[in-house]
């Protein structure tokens, strides 16, 4: 018996295991959160477990259908945590290898945080997962037309958060080593010719690490800020350990004066910086170690 659920288990498994990574950005992108993604995504595999599998048709549909409604479920709670949250609240850093495999960045991860959970996951399950809406509609317990408006009213929130223009790796790169070469040494007039005129900066501290309470909106509050950071990481050090992408956009990873790491996202548009995410979140960088 001990033997058979093993083999159980272990064939459970062999299907799980290929479909995680899937099921993990799926999550992901619904939560904002690496370990609660995790969290969700075991959850959805101990109910595999039980599953009748040799009843289930297509295991990637019926996982991801499992996956979407813990996070449904899991956003309610998720949403009263943020309402006391400490400043502003920031996703996870995801620190890319390769390339992102859709263009979900930083600035539409906030931009869904605005939308309902199910204009959220249906968002996401046909727009960047592309998943059909009778998919969609069987997940959200929605019929079909009422999955289709969902991911139209949420298409229509988040349509100024997605590029316009696909920015070139290495063009934002460049980008990306320059804002941190003028940020740490205090060259306030290179800084200021990479920000645009509207750029905003946004630091995720958590109540854990100093950071501003609220947005620094504007390039002559971004660079006063700035250049009062400049004169602390002179004194103390700031020590750049990768360039790469983070959640989509160009930037950097940092070891700051206190031992702690720190990522800074850069969103570009027609070769400005519109906007600065920095996250700083000790409970949020932990993966990234």
């Amino acid at each position: 018996m001990a033997a058979t659920r093993s083999g159980d288990a272990a064939g459970a498994a062999g299907l799980f295991d290929p479909l995680r990574p899937m099921l993990t950005r799926v999550a992901y992108r619904m939560l904002g959160s690496v370990a609660d993604a995790e969290d969700v995504v075991q959850d959805a595999f101990i109910r595999w477990l039980g599953t009748d599998r040799g009843a289930v048709r297509e295991p990637a549909a019926f996982l991801r259908r499992t996956v979407t409604r813990l996070c449904l479920d899991q956003l309610k709670s998720a949403r009263a945590q943020r309402e006391t949250y400490i400043g502003p609240w920031l996703p996870d850093p995801l620190v890319e290898e390769d390339e992102a495999d859709d263009d979900v960045t930083l600035p539409l991860m906030l931009a869904l945080e605005r939308l309902s959970p199910l204009e959220r996951a249906a968002f996401l399950l046909h727009d960047v997962f592309g998943v059909g809406f009778d998919e969609v509609a069987a997940t959200i317990d929605r019929d079909p037309a009422a999955a289709r408006q969902l991911a139209a009213r949420a298409r229509a929130h988040v349509r100024d958060a997605r590029p316009r223009y696909k920015l070139e790796k290495a063009r934002g790169l460049e980008i990306a080593r320059a804002f941190f070469e003028a940020s740490r040494s205090g060259d306030m007039e290179t800084l200021g010719a990479l920000l645009a005129a509207d750029v905003g900066m946004w630091a995720d501290g958590g109540g854990k690490r100093p950071a501003a309470a609220v947005p620094i909106l504007g390039r002559k509050l971004v660079l006063t800020v700035q250049r009062s950071i400049a004169v602390l990481l002179r004194k103390y050090g700031s020590t750049l350990v990768h360039t790469g992408i983070i959640n989509g956009l160009p930037g950097f990873v940092t070891r700051e004066a206190d031992g702690e790491l720190q990522t800074t996202a850069l969103a570009i548009e027609d070769g400005k910086i519109t906007g600065i995410y920095v996250m700083r979140n000790p409970d949020k960088l932990r993966h990234v170690h």
